[in-house]
């Protein structure tokens, strides 16, 4: 099978890419390979997929109209997995211009070259972040989502919104995947565990926000990626019997569907430091600062309806993650 994955050097779409070519599909890489971070390390993870001959990547912004379109005429993809984005909650404050590019206009050029091209089904990347304001736990796809307190929350919001009208319209099948705070090896540097790894290891203190009284529902990066992989067999179809009144709000009378993609089992921010410590054998010097803008205290999926349609369970527990991260990081900075 033919597969497009944008953001291919970017961290989730390197292992969901990989798990593809691992299970005998082609694979057309998409990144822009922007300086949001340090690019080396995308280009280290695209040399990985370039070891196969069944991989081949394009260096092409999402927002380039006539390029994507092209893209999709070529290629003729079966299915595309949409994982390209400008992340991050916190630059989304600083930077709200840098995410309308990306968010919003790629989106579009992504869903029109699905819809003109006979795409058979297009899963593209959500977040957590749009439980905004939220307060019940744990997050349900059936919760509504209407008050985020970041632009990035609301362009990913936006994004469910318009795969939703795609859908309706033109019955393109879509799969919305909101992921819960993804971590582990080749991990993005503006993440979390990634700042306090360097700093730990200079010496450095660490920033810990709200005073480390938060929780959060750490998803493994290899159980993401094989969440993905098994949605990508789960088409979602018409349900005529679908109503707004009583229907489920993740579903629709329209082939679209949305799950949670999330370890289901929140974690103290103190005892995921502690795994760190743990696994670095060092102490970190704590800032205990104030809740950052934009930010929520606690986050937990509820992942019963991706369990039911895939019968898998994100499960890896977080000193295993840990500890694979900081394997993995003295590895590749040799530290």
């Amino acid at each position: 099978m033919k597969y497009l994955v944008t953001g291919a050097a970017g961290f989730i779409g390197y292992f969901v890419a990989q798990r593809l070519l691992d299970a005998g599909h082609h694979v057309t890489g998409l990144d822009n390979l922007n300086d949001y971070y340090d690019v080396s390390l995308k280009t280290s993870r695209l040399s990985l997929l370039e070891r196969s001959p069944r991989f081949d990547f394009i260096k092409l912004d999402l927002a380039d109209r006539d390029g994507m379109a092209a893209l999709f005429a070529e290629k003729g993809f079966d299915r595309v997995i949409h994982l390209a984005a400008q992340a991050g909650v916190r630059y989304s404050i600083v930077n709200p211009l840098a995410y309308t590019d990306s968010n919003l206009v790629g989106f579009v050029n992504v869903l029109e070259g699905c819809r003109h091209n006979k795409v058979k089904h297009l899963l593209y990347a959500s977040s957590s972040s749009v439980y905004g304001m939220n307060r019940k736990q744990p997050f349900s796809t059936n919760d509504t989502v209407d008050h985020p307190i970041s632009l990035y929350a609301a362009t990913k919001k936006a994004n469910e919104l318009m795969a939703h009208t795609y859908s309706h319209l033109y019955g393109l099948p879509t799969t919305g995947m909101r992921f819960f705070t993804v971590y582990g090896p080749w991990g993005r540097p503006d993440m979390a565990l990634f700042k306090f790894t360097k700093a730990i290891l200079a010496g450095e203190s660490i920033d810990v926000y709200n005073r480390g009284e938060m929780r959060r529902d750490f998803t493994y990066i290899d159980d993401v990626a094989e969440a993905v992989v098994r949605l990508a067999d789960v088409v979602p179809q018409i349900d005529k019997e679908w109503t707004v009144e009583e229907g489920d709000a993740s579903t629709s009378s329209a082939p679209y569907c949305l799950y949670n993609v999330g370890n289901s089992n929140p974690i103290k921010l103190m005892d995921y430091i502690q795994a760190l410590e743990t696994a670095l054998g060092m102490n970190a010097s704590k800032n205990l600062l104030a809740m950052q803008a934009g930010d929520v205290q606690e986050t937990s999926a509820d992942t019963e309806p991706l369990y039911q349609v895939t019968g898998f369970k994100p499960q890896t527990s977080v000193d295993i993650g840990v500890k694979n991260f900081v394997d993995w990081y003295r590895s590749f900075y040799q530290v």
